[in-house]
């Protein structure tokens, strides 16, 4: 039945992803894709989706993949993907809660352990590496386009983008807004 499936999914990807949503992309990715629930244009769109609203990226998609995900398998109805959204958003969240509740207690009396500051040290490195393999999952036809030129822009945009952030003081928001009115007028004006 495709919710134990995602429970199952979202269990992994709860249990599995540090580092936040950017580091999470390539197993979401690989746990919603692989099995044909959503398409890769599909997970490319929720994740630009997951970032223009508020919340976590990780829970934002999974309320969207726990809505599209049974209408896939034939549940048509809307009450089956608002029961999917449901127990997506609550699985992927519950391996993180109870991780935080368990052991929180525990971090914060041995925080000057030189094992738990030797696995914190260790971990961050892996976080960066996987926001930045997040990154590399994203590049692709999807978001670049096919055609040499559309590549093109597409990469002036990125780069404008990611120069505007880190060297001036436009907030990301006004950067999203300005990319999203560039892309209309470049596309499809």
């Amino acid at each position: 039945m495709i919710y134990l499936q995602l429970i199952w999914s979202y269990i992994k990807i709860g249990l599995f992803g540090f580092g936040g949503g950017y580091a999470m992309l390539s197993l979401i990715e690989r746990e919603i894709v692989s099995p044909g629930w959503i398409t890769e244009k599909m997970f490319t769109d929720i994740v630009a989706i997951s970032q223009m609203t508020p919340g976590p990226i990780g829970i934002n998609s999974a309320t969207y993949i726990g809505y599209v995900a049974p209408m896939q398998a034939g549940f048509d109805a809307p009450l089956w993907g608002l029961l999917g959204s449901l127990i997506c958003t609550v699985v992927v969240v519950l391996p993180s809660f109870l991780l935080v509740a368990f052991t929180s207690h525990l971090i914060h009396r041995h925080r000057d352990s030189l094992l738990i500051r030797g696995i914190f040290t260790g971990l961050r490195p892996v976080v960066i590496g996987l926001i930045a393999s997040a990154a590399l999952l994203l590049m692709n036809g999807e978001n670049f386009g096919t055609e040499t030129n559309h590549i093109i822009i597409s990469v002036i945009i990125a780069v404008c983008s990611l120069a505007m952030v880190l060297f001036t003081k436009i907030h990301p928001i006004f950067v999203i807004i300005a990319s999203g009115i560039a892309g209309f007028f470049i596309y499809y004006f």
